[in-house]
């Protein structure tokens, strides 16, 4: 156990005891990250303080419940997703496909593709893999695209992961297996045609 969750821990254990202000340091230490994955949901920054706000309040109002059989962070983090989803259904949005933000496609490929990316046809080189990349991304089933956005993207374990997506590592593992495969395969002719 690393000293992260023994801390989220015992914070965890003084809420659970009464002591409001130990709720707030997990407030401030989880705001960010849970405000930008609900901007992953909810493009308003607005609605997405909103949204992330209410799944803090939702969270407070459970954790009386919490057992601790995962990490706090991967148990709110599913409270937030789940809230960013039920606001958009009570708006009747559609939830996005594209909840990947990469600053540089490019990341999926081999270094030897990523040189130059400043000249123009480096640029517009980058331009078409982000293109593709989103369409490979938008085109995985549900369970795919979660998968390799919470390893890739939001950089949880294989653990964490089995416990937001409540399913076996070794699923967890064949899903974002086939999700790489999945990109790859589309990235492959614009890769041919630039080597």
């Amino acid at each position: 156990m690393t000293d992260q969750q023994i801390s989220d821990r015992q914070l965890v254990a003084r809420v659970q005891k009464g002591d409001r202000r130990a709720f707030d340091l997990l407030v401030v230490k989880y705001q960010h990250r849970i405000l930008a994955l609900v901007g992953r949901f909810v493009s308003d920054f607005a609605e997405a303080q909103d949204v992330t706000q209410e799944a803090f309040i939702k969270a407070y109002r459970a954790l009386p419940s919490f057992r601790g059989d995962s990490a706090f962070y991967t148990w709110m983090y599913r409270i937030a997703v789940n809230t960013a989803k039920n606001h958009l259904i009570s708006r009747s949005r559609k939830t996005p496909t594209n909840d990947i933000d990469l600053d540089d496609a490019a990341y999926f490929t081999d270094e030897s593709h990523m040189c130059d990316m400043d000249t123009p046809d480096g640029l517009l080189q980058r331009d078409q893999l982000h293109d593709v990349v989103f369409a490979a991304i938008d085109a995985l089933p549900e369970e795919l695209r979660m998968a390799i956005t919470l390893r890739e993207i939001d950089g949880l374990t294989y653990e964490e992961i089995a416990d937001v997506m409540e399913c076996p590592i070794g699923t967890v593992r064949s899903r974002i297996f086939r999700a790489r495969e999945a990109i790859e395969k589309k990235m492959q002719p614009l890769l041919s045609a630039t080597a």
